[in-house]
């Protein structure tokens, strides 16, 4: 065989069938790069292979080009695909990167694949801010110190990248966004196919969104319609699939509104559908003009602005940054921003005059033969050919000074059993093996610790399936709320009767700790907005709160709510008066071997040192995170076996002061707290003992206990309910499940390799 003279390339980024820019991008790289090797399609090469990043479960029927998925919300895929590509027959990495297509705070879950890829990477940037937020800036200049090579479109992107995230000139290059290879001609041949012939065309192309100021073209064209009455406006695209998601197609009726209250109806054609690249062409061939009236400056990059450039198109646009670039010197006209009658002035012009529309449609063509997709795909292979030239281990390094966490096999978060213990009210108490048990019907307590897991989990896997039941929890929250007193009440019978007008403290602690987690990780504004409301009401009541343990738990939910709502001086002020108040029972109750707030530790007890820590952190007081720490650092000492794993304290006599440790019932509960207050000790120390801490706490519910047995019941996904000294209890309840969710959705998050957040 000959030896083999082009790289073998796998690219990163969403791709076909999804509807999006950047996965039409990806393919048309794709299949450029095979086409230069001499294959017929991409099928017929092994030179290219995709990495696809999806944004839903099983929907997209992808070709046999696609060799890994990652979905775009867990870690754990990015990890596998590293270690696929770097034991695969690939030579360098495309990147496609843009901040929304990753998951994590701006993408940054990539990094999860970065760290580990032992591959040459060239990123293609689709975005280059201007005034990045701090994290995106980080982010991208993580991005660009690990790459070969960063990929831009305009010149605009690389002055970017240079005086405003410090990347060196030497290792950015210029390459234009490709485009099809449409021949200059004649448009009225094209017309009739879609009923136009003898109507000047005019075309806006992509998927439909506010930003695109369609509204802005719509003002024109009635300013043009009375001189041109024939004229028509073909809007070709879907609506966003993010945009429908969240508010179904409400813009394009409203466009649809405006044309009809203009008048101009009859000139605006909606072609409310997602186009093959053979259609495209077609569309593009029969228009006369071409516009983009988007509505901000800061877009680097428009792949179907330069579609039409290179397709001989007049364009009219306004002077977006890619726009600047590309129109320049006659290739087309500008106008300002949301300037109508900028727009009808320059129709008018284009529609009037022959030689003025002849002569930038050239000029706009010829310039186009540089972006046309052979010519670009030579200069990406030039591009990786050099990043695999000079690949060095150098390369490889992950971002600097990222900490690690100790790695450990962990099985996918499976919330089946969640599901099971939920019908239309609640979550229920307890289970009958892995059946729900209604004789004991619902509490409070139980629904705000699903609703926390929901919405955890909701936005680290972002699967659909859990937000009705995360709506049923906050529902059960609202019903349980008392208006008048502010209060939670608790115990429901499965008839839906409260058995209590008032619940008990720590079922208040609890509720407003999941109301708080909410606020900061809604999925949408809707949600967020109930459970600001409950919160809110529910604040007046922490003063009457008796014990410590509500404190704590209130302290976590004010903690989450402070991170939302940072200026709520009068929250912070609550949270920190609760830590003062745990810090006089604690002084009440401590001596050397007895660093504890009262002469009995019971349930849920690191919860307390977790909200010292965590409110010492948010409020610079130091004297409260080393006190947080000494008492975590004693709850392990209390609690581990002479063999080295956790040993529960038990709720048969519990511990006492000066007295003996129950062994049993040891209970879920206990280390899912403490792994939320090693999780907190972690960031305020940076010590990775509590790491190491994390894992022991995980594998307590994996045979990492006294009788060496799985608490977990893998075929119904359940908790079992305690570790007896005679086994496990065989039944699957609501408080052990949750707190087996919540251990091991903290420990998928904290392997990003730094915990994200506190608490």
């Amino acid at each position: 065989m000959p030896p083999r003279t082009q790289p073998r390339i796998a690219i990163i980024g969403s791709y076909v069938p999804r509807r999006c820019g950047i996965a039409t991008f990806t393919h048309d790289l794709a299949t450029a790069i095979a086409e230069n090797g001499g294959a017929r399609s991409l099928v017929d090469t092994s030179g290219v292979q995709i990495v696809a990043i999806n944004d839903r479960d099983g929907e997209y029927s992808y070709g046999p080009e696609v060799t890994v998925q990652i979905h775009q919300h867990r870690r754990e895929e990015y990890h596998n695909a590293a270690e696929i590509l770097n034991t695969g027959k690939i030579d360098a990495v495309s990147l496609q990167h843009e901040y929304g297509l990753f998951g994590g705070e701006c993408g940054e879950y990539l990094f999860e694949l970065l760290g580990r890829l032992r591959k040459p990477v060239v990123s293609t940037l689709h975005s280059v801010l201007s005034e990045p937020s701090p994290k995106q800036r980080d982010v991208l200049q993580s991005i660009c110190a690990k790459c070969s090579a960063v990929v831009v479109m305009a010149n605009r992107a690389r002055l970017l990248l240079n005086q405003v995230y410090g990347v060196p000139l030497d290792r950015i290059r210029l390459i234009p966004h490709g485009v099809p290879d449409v021949p200059f001609g004649d448009t009225e041949p094209f017309k009739e196919r879609f009923g136009l012939s003898g109507r000047p065309m005019i075309l806006t192309f992509g998927l439909l969104g506010p930003g695109k100021g369609i509204e802005t073209m719509l003002e024109a064209l009635a300013k043009v319609v009375p001189d041109h009455p024939d004229v028509a406006y073909v809007v070709l695209g879907v609506t966003h699939p993010g945009i429908v998601r969240e508010s179904g197609e409400l813009y394009r009726i409203s466009l649809e509104r405006q044309a009809v209250e203009l008048g101009i109806q009859e000139n605006v054609l909606f072609h409310n559908r997602y186009v093959s690249k053979g259609d495209l062409r077609e569309y593009l061939q029969a228009a006369d003009v071409y516009v983009t009236p988007y509505r901000t400056r800061e877009q680097i990059t428009s792949g179907t602005l330069a579609y039409a450039l290179a397709a001989g198109k007049a364009i009219l646009s306004t002077p977006y940054w890619h726009a600047q670039e590309l129109l320049a010197n006659g290739r087309g006209r500008l106008i300002n921003f949301g300037d109508a009658d900028g727009f009808a002035k320059d129709l008018r012009e284009l529609l009037e005059n022959q030689d003025l529309h002849y002569a930038v449609r050239k000029a706009a063509y010829n310039y186009g033969r540089e972006m046309i997709w052979p010519r670009v795909a030579e200069q990406y292979l030039k591009t990786f050919a050099h990043a695999q030239s000079t690949f060095a281990d150098a390369a490889r390094d992950v971002i600097a000074e990222r900490k690690v966490v100790m790695r450990m096999s962990l099985p996918k978060p499976r919330l089946d059993h969640l599901f099971t213990m939920t019908d239309d009210t609640g979550m229920f108490q307890h289970a009958l093996y892995a059946t729900p048990d209604r004789r004991h019907g619902y509490c409070t307590d139980d629904n705000a610790r699903a609703l926390i897991v929901s919405a955890m989990a909701w936005r680290l896997l972002q699967e659909e399936q859990v937000l009705p039941y995360l709506h049923i929890y906050l529902s059960f929250l609202h019903f349980a709320h008392v208006p008048e007193t502010g209060r939670f009440r608790n115990f429901m019978s499965y008839d839906r009767r409260w058995l209590e007008e008032d619940g008990s403290d720590d079922c208040q602690g609890r509720a407003i700790w999941a109301l708080g987690y909410l606020i900061l990780h809604a999925p949408n504004e809707s949600t967020q907005r109930l459970a600001t409301d409950l919160f809110r009401s529910a604040l007046s009541t922490i003063e009457t709160l008796c014990w410590p343990r509500s404190w704590a738990l209130s302290i976590l939910g004010l903690h989450y709510y402070l991170r939302r709502f940072n200026d709520d001086t009068e929250v912070r002020a609550q949270k920190a008066e609760l830590a003062d108040r745990l810090n006089v029972v604690f002084a009440e109750h401590e001596s050397d071997d007895w660093p504890w707030f009262e002469d009995l530790v019971t349930y849920d007890n690191a919860r307390l040192p977790q909200a010292l820590i965590i409110t010492g952190l948010q409020l610079d007081r130091k004297e409260l995170v080393d006190r947080g720490l000494r008492i975590l650092q004693w709850l392990f000492d209390v609690q581990t076996a002479r063999e080295g794993h956790l040993s529960i304290i038990g709720n048969e006599g519990w511990m006492r002061r000066a007295g003996e440790r129950a062994q049993y019932d040891q209970q879920a509960l206990e280390p899912a707290a403490l792994m939320g207050a090693c999780k907190a000790a972690y960031r305020a120390s940076g010590d990775g003992k509590w790491l190491v801490e994390m894992r022991r706490c995980l594998e307590w519910f994996v045979e990492g206990n006294d009788l060496g047995l799985s608490m977990i019941d893998f075929k119904s996904r359940g908790c079992y309910d305690g570790l007896t000294a005679s086994g496990v209890n065989e039944n699957q309840g609501a408080e052990s499940l949750l707190s087996w969710l919540l251990s091991l959705l903290t420990m998928h998050e904290m392997q990003t390799g730094d915990a994200p957040e506190v608490g």
